[in-house]
Order: structure tokens, then sequence, then C-alpha cells
């Protein structure tokens, strides 16, 4: 599950008694002052009252008449005071509103484009969704959203995704509840396009956590074929439960793990591998169970995985058979967590030959599938996904086939 998802579930299942309404405000006002994080710190000082409340003054998200009938005189007067100062005369640390460890390296890659970034990280993101193509067809979810007064536009990538302006409550829709659709970004859906798993096929998810990409891949699949979905965190998996029984899907086995080095991921290498998915293994989780007959294992034929800094796609490597795909992937920007372990799994691993993102994608008849990817002589080697560039997350993804 997206972390914003996750701490929306953990504080509004503590408080059921909040409304739609009360609950978009607290969670957007949570997220501006968060992404607004260093500028607030700055205006802080000069206010009064707990600093927990001046930062809720800074960043509420509402109308400014209900804020402003909360408040004092004096805490009105101070944030009048604050939305006169021009953002652009302050240093650049109360611009960028990010950590300085990350800034010099956004910098060195992007260069001029520093600032667009900037401005489309503070603006936060907007709200995609991925069509489950096993029950419903892209034109048909958009119908039954307009019929809703919701107007949903086709993503300019991903096939199976829309984009709609603005949040609106989507818990409750007939579409959703019937599993017509997910919530899930544009990017992390290419990444599940990627792996272009087929029909039959055993795939492996490395680290499913919520099963956003599970539930997508065992929809390309088909419905045919076995998807494990593996993941160290036994809760990861159990928000994935809900989401499994909507998809309409029956070839996914989740299953919580240890470490990535669990027996049973020790069992499937030894095995007639699965191609494999997911990303690598790093926190403490359960135990898996052992599996049962029906858990025989096959030849893994596809793996990837999106993990954090120090993760490494050696782990979900040895699930890979012949022939198959492993896909590494990241939420990440940085090149020490993206491109340097690409390469070095690359130098290390000759039996996997790297296969040009740009390829596949244009391959899927993806529109602008190039403009999507950088690296490698023709600069198509790695999915590199920019929030101002894509509208998307920031992403990244390499992928390899075994020889």
């Amino acid at each position: 599950m997206h972390p914003k998802a996750l701490l929306e579930a953990c504080f509004f299942r503590e408080h059921r008694n909040l409304g739609p309404r009360e609950r978009a405000t607290l969670a957007e006002t949570v997220y501006t002052v968060l992404r607004k994080k260093n500028l607030f710190d700055h205006f802080a000082p000069s206010g009064s009252g707990s600093r927990e409340r001046r930062l809720a003054i800074l960043g509420f998200h509402g109308a400014g008449d209900f804020l402003r009938s909360a408040l004092s005189a004096q805490e009105i007067n101070w944030l009048n005071q604050c939305q006169e100062i021009k953002v652009d005369d302050l240093l650049e640390r109360h611009r960028h509103n990010s950590p300085e460890w990350l800034v010099l390296p956004l910098k060195d890659q992007l260069g001029t484009e520093f600032w667009p970034l900037v401005e489309a990280l503070n603006q936060g993101a907007g709200l995609d969704l991925r069509v489950n193509t096993l029950k419903a067809k892209r034109a048909e979810v958009q119908k039954a959203l307009a019929e809703s007064g919701i107007q949903a536009v086709n993503t300019p990538y991903s096939p199976w995704g829309l984009r709609i302006a603005g949040k609106p409550a989507l818990n409750k829709h007939a579409a959703f509840v019937q599993g017509d659709f997910e919530v899930q970004d544009e990017g992390s859906q290419l990444l599940a396009l990627l792996l272009d798993a087929k029909r039959g096929e055993m795939v492996v998810d490395f680290c499913a956590g919520a099963g956003g990409k599970t539930l997508a891949i065992g929809a390309s699949m088909r419905n045919t074929g076995r998807l494990y979905a593996f993941d160290t965190s036994a809760h990861r998996l159990d928000a994935f439960k809900a989401r499994f029984k909507r998809s309409g899907l029956s070839n996914v086995h989740p299953a919580a793990i240890a470490h990535e080095r669990d027996e049973r991921i020790k069992r499937l290498s030894r095995k007639n591998r699965p191609r494999a998915g997911g990303c690598p293994v790093q926190r403490t989780g359960h135990v898996a169970p052992q599996p049962g007959p029906e858990m025989a294992p096959e030849p893994a034929k596809r793996a990837g995985t999106d993990g954090p800094a120090g993760s490494h796609p050696a782990g979900a490597a040895r699930l890979v058979k012949a022939g198959g795909r492993l896909v590494y992937a990241t939420c990440s920007v940085l090149p020490q967590e993206n491109e340097a372990i690409a390469a070095a799994f690359s130098a290390a691993h000759p039996d996997f030959e790297p296969v040009p993102a740009g390829e596949i994608l244009t391959g899927l008849k993806l529109d602008d599938a190039p403009a999507l990817c950088s690296g490698g002589e023709s600069g198509q080697l790695y999915l590199r996904l920019w929030p101002h560039r894509h509208a998307t997350d920031g992403f990244f993804a390499a992928v390899w086939h075994r020889r």
C-alpha cells in the first residue's frame, strides 16, 4: 500500500466518526505540511500557540473563511503576514522543501529542470485509476464514472489508466465495489506492463506489498498460470485481501516470507523455476507456511523488484528460469538506487542480458515510449519516470532476459 494510503487507513480506522469532508481536510492538510515543511518551519516561530497548531494553520486545506473563523485575531494577523511573503525571495531550502542530502543529486541529474520538479512535487499527486481488464473495459469504466458526475480522461501512456481531477470519494462507487478499477499511479501501471506476463506463465512478485502491481500482472495473465505474491510484511499482505477479492482473480497466491532467503524461496529456486517479480525483501516479517501440494513450484518465468535503498535484484534473480524476464524497479529518483544497482547486477550476472525498456514498451504499442526512458546507447535502456515530465510518481525500472 502507498504510504499515504496506509497513513490514512490507520488514522481513520481509529476515528470512524469522521465524515468524508473531515477526512479529506485532515488528510490533505497533513500532506501539505509534509510537502512544505521547510517553508512552514521558517514561518512557524513568529506565530503563537503550539507548533503543531501553527503548522496546521499554514497547511490547512479548505475554505479560508472557515479556517479564520476558528482563529484568534493574533493568529489571523500572523497568517496574513505569512501569506504576503513572496516565496521566490526566500532561501532555496525554503523554496524546494526537500532534504539537503537529496537536493544535490537531483540538481546533478536535472540541471535547470530541478525547479520544475520542485513545482510538480509541491503541487501534490493527482488521482490515477487502473481499469481491471479482467472485468471491464476502460471506456465502460469511464462512462460509469461520468454517469456519477466524475470526469475521467485516459492516461497518456498506460492502456489501463484513467486520470481524475480532484479527489472524489470512490470507495463506494459501484464500479469500484465490483472490482472494475483500482486506484493506482500510472507509473506503477507501467512497471507491471514491463513484466509483460503472458497467459499460463509462472510469475513471482517478490515484494508484493498491498498488491497493486500484483493485481495488474494477474489481470494481464488473464487469470491463468500461477502468480506468487511474496512480502515480508504480513500486515501489508492483509491489506491485499479485500483488493484481491474484488479483482476476481484466482491465480494469485499471497504468502508472507521471513527474508529473501526464506525456505519457500529456496524451494522455488531449487525446482523448475518460475518467472519472478516484486521487490527485494529487507523488512522483518513472518515465516510463511510451508506450501501444500497445490503450491508445488514450477519454473519461474518472470521477476521484478521495486525496493528501497540498498536493495538488489539478485534475490529475485535466483527464481528466474532460462528464457525468463527479471524486472528491477524502484520508486526512487536517485541513481545510486537505480542505474548503479542495475549496472552492478549486469556486471556480476553475465547470464542476464539487459533488455531496453523502451523496446518493450514500444512493442506494447505505448505512445511515445522513448520519452519514458533513459540510459544506454539508445537512451531507452531504463524506464525513468519524473513527476514534472510524465505526471507520475518518480519510478525507475531495469529489465533483463535470462539466457
